[in-house]
């Protein structure tokens, strides 16, 4: 029986629903100390003097680290840099009296217990010498400068077309700064060992990049530096890089070597990385017939002003549609904040908001339903790489996704449809993801029981990870699924990516399945020099713990035993196959909304979602339905609710907590559907899985904002899209 294509419950969900999990802040230890971070409440300046005499007379304070007194670290940039760094230099902790944005930490209090350090905390005492500081993009956007990771290469004479066309659009969008807010705040748990070594509990999304971080910035040893991060509850991005109570807690730990744990507060959750806050502007040109002749993308994103952080906003303008004649630009701006960070569909959930509502907005100048103005321009190639898609099924989500909603029943006029006093609006938008594959390795073991142990060092953020992986070690191992265990989340364990961008799959699941594989031909080439029934068995299958040959067949725990030893295992380095290399590859989406808008009040509910999702082959439909659930629901959040606050006269932000940062609640919640419509992909993997962590979210937005334009006849292009906007 197959393992994958199965919904499978989650392998860890008792673990979690019974409190058993344990996450980053959570690990006891006798003598822990906790250490709480005394934050800037400048946005720019100079620390002239840090008073902790007060919190120091404190018994049960141990010490107060500041810049002056913080053990000796790395000086150059290099050191600072991880997997996931922008261009730049990175932000290094206590390093110097230099305050480089609002809410940067400045010293850390260490004490017995979590509510005195806090406390201890808040008696720290910082002069500062403020400088005027500058965080308004809009304001700022005439100095914008080119990325330094330039997107795709401009393609035929855009502009000549642009001004040639029967129809042309030139249209401005905005995206505000938006913060991922997982539920569990970033923690790190430094258990200080008797030989000196660091047993580190992270919240991560990468436990090899935290080691490598921790080794490089302290010179230490790798064998001297060990990351766990089992169980993280959501991250969404936040963890791909090292965050600052990571090097805090490390601090702490060496200069008092004890144990030490450093949790940040749900406002300092808002201190470090963040989707950037656009501008966007779109250049459409077409013809009477909906054909795309010209199509003009440019975003201006912020940065810091000690890294250049580049998304790719523009990039998916040109490859979404046809168009021969495109130019794609990506500018900055650096203000005083902290650098941002890649959040859920990173690029894509901005850059397919413009694109999609000026699709949209093309769709009702021409007077072309905006599904076939979108089948009008059809991209059977991606011709930002000029190769052919591994597979595209996006004309199946359209078709099928339309039909669910029951789209050929939309009154194409503004303002037509309505219930009572409610304005009902439809509205749609595509959605497109790069399939990635990274190098990754993985271990397979198996026991004298015949029960197999699958391992490599990535995490699962939520995704179903655990789950997942044993059920593609269940299908290529023959091994039932309940007989398979996978361990992740330890920096010991073989190489793997960070888990983000949908690869982990597609990445850790090429690898896992590749060790299996090795694993059985280990297994076989036993039974083949045992048993004479094996010698010549061309057709041996591994199926429910056991190798067949015809009417033959032995246990794998019996193989192992025959092996003389306690168990067998093979580790395999795994990396994407050449053929990849000629074609492009990405899933897709069509995403189908239903509005209704409050006349009177101008309150928005969406009650009505459908999402087709082309994936290729969906490992757990159970998984992939939960994280395109959660994607539609933060694509409603970015369009009605999400956006972070900033009063620039202080250069903080206003809105730093669950409070007042506004997420969707079950009640902002209707229908949702599901479909994956079939798509087979022999070169995207072996697998023929490309990944939903993303897709999920990307077009949702645009799909929203176009439907309260069909409600409403009032289009609001700077989100969110609030009541306000709309009365």
């Amino acid at each position: 029986m197959s393992a994958i294509g199965k919904p499978l419950d989650r392998v860890d969900g008792l673990l979690k629903v019974t409190g058993q999990a344990r996450y980053a802040g959570e690990f006891p230890e006798d003598g822990l100390l906790h250490g709480s971070v005394v934050s800037s409440n400048i946005a720019k300046g100079r620390v002239i003097r840090i008073d902790a005499s007060k919190a120091l007379a404190l018994p049960g304070v141990v010490m107060v680290l500041d810049h002056l007194n913080r053990p000796k670290l790395a000086s150059y940039d290099d050191s600072y840099a991880d997997a996931d760094a922008a261009d730049g230099s990175p932000f290094r902790p206590l390093y110097n009296d230099r305050v480089l944005y609002s809410g940067q930490p400045l010293a850390l209090v260490i004490a017995d217990n979590l509510e005195l350090a806090r406390h201890a905390g808040s008696l720290v005492q910082i002069e500062y010498a403020a400088e005027p500081a500058e965080t308004d993009l809009l304001a700022l956007q005439d100095q914008a400068y080119p990325s330094p990771q330039t997107p795709p290469k401009p393609r035929g004479n855009f502009q000549a077309e642009w001004t040639g066309a029967a129809t042309r659009l030139d249209l401005h969008y905005s995206t505000p700064i938006e913060h991922h807010n997982p539920m569990e705040p970033h923690a790190s748990t430094v258990l200080y060992q008797p030989d000196g070594t660091l047993h580190i509990h992270d919240k991560t999304q990468g436990p090899q990049n935290c080691q490598a971080y921790v080794q490089k910035v302290f010179g230490l040893d790798k064998s001297q530096v060990r990351i766990f991060a089992a169980f993280v509850g959501g991250a969404f991005g936040s963890g791909l890089r090292p965050q600052y109570q990571l090097p805090l807690a490390v601090m702490a730990s060496m200069a008092l070597k004890r144990s030490v744990r450093v949790t940040l507060t749900r406002q300092q959750m808002f201190t470090f990385g963040y989707r950037p806050r656009t501008l966007q502007r779109l250049q459409l040109g077409a013809a009477a017939n909906g054909r795309l002749l010209a199509l003009g993308h440019t975003a201006i994103g912020q940065t810091s002003r000690f890294e250049d952080f580049s998304e790719h906003v523009v990039e998916w303008s040109g490859m979404l549609y046809h168009c021969d004649n495109v130019l794609l630009t990506y500018k900055l701006v650096p203000l005083d904040v902290f650098t941002p960070l890649d959040m859920r569909a990173p690029g894509a959930a901005l850059g397919v908001i413009g694109l999609e509502c000026a699709m949209d907005e093309l769709a009702c100048a021409l007077g072309i339903d905006p599904v076939q103005l979108r089948l009008i321009n059809y991209a059977e190639r991606n011709q930002n790489e000029d190769k052919p898609w591994s597979s595209k099924a996006l004309r199946e989500c359209y078709s099928e996704g339309a039909e669910r909603f029951g789209w050929s029943q939309r009154n194409p006029e503004p303002r037509s449809m309505r219930d009572g006093r409610q304005l009902i609006g439809w509205g749609m938008a595509g959605g497109v993801w790069e399939a990635l594959q990274m190098k990754a390795s993985a271990k397979a073991r198996i026991d004298h029981l015949g029960k197999l142990t699958v391992s490599s060092a990535t995490t699962d953020i939520g995704t179903g990870t655990y789950t997942v992986m044993a059920q593609i070690a269940a299908q290529a191992s023959g091994v039932p699924v309940g007989d398979v265990t996978f361990l992740l989340g330890d920096s010991s364990l073989p190489t793997a990516p960070l888990q983000g961008g949908s690869f982990t799959v597609s990445s850790v699941g090429s690898a896992v399945q590749q060790a299996c594989e090795a694993l059985n031909a280990k297994l076989l080439d036993i039974a083949r020099k045992t048993y004479p029934a094996f010698k010549d068995a061309e057709l041996a299958r591994f199926e429910n713990g056991q190798l067949h040959a015809g009417d033959q067949r032995i246990s794998l725990a019996q193989l192992v035993q025959d092996s003389g030893e306690q168990a067998l295992e093979v580790q395999v380095d795994c990396e994407p196959d050449k053929k990849r290399e000629g074609y492009a590859s990405a899933t897709h989406s069509a995403v189908f909304v239903e509005v209704r808008v409050d006349e009177d009040l101008g309150t928005i509910k969406v009650s009505r979602v459908v999402s087709a999702i082309a994936a290729g082959r969906v490992v757990n439909p159970k998984m992939a339905r939960s994280q395109i659930l959660g994607g539609v629901v933060w694509g409603i959040g970015m369009a009605l609710h999400e956006e972070t606050q900033i009063d620039h006269q202080l250069g903080r932000y206003m809105n730093h907590s669950l409070a007042e940062y506004h997420i969707p609640v079950n009640a902002d919640i209707g229908e949702i559907e599901v479909l994956f419509v079939e798509e087979h992909d022999e070169i995207v993997n072996a697998l023929g899985s490309k990944g939903v962590g993303e897709i999920g979210i990307v077009g949702v937005a645009a799909a929203v904002a176009n439907a309260v334009y069909h409600a409403t006849g009032k289009r609001v292009r700077d989100f969110p899209v609030t009541l306000d906007k709309v009365l």
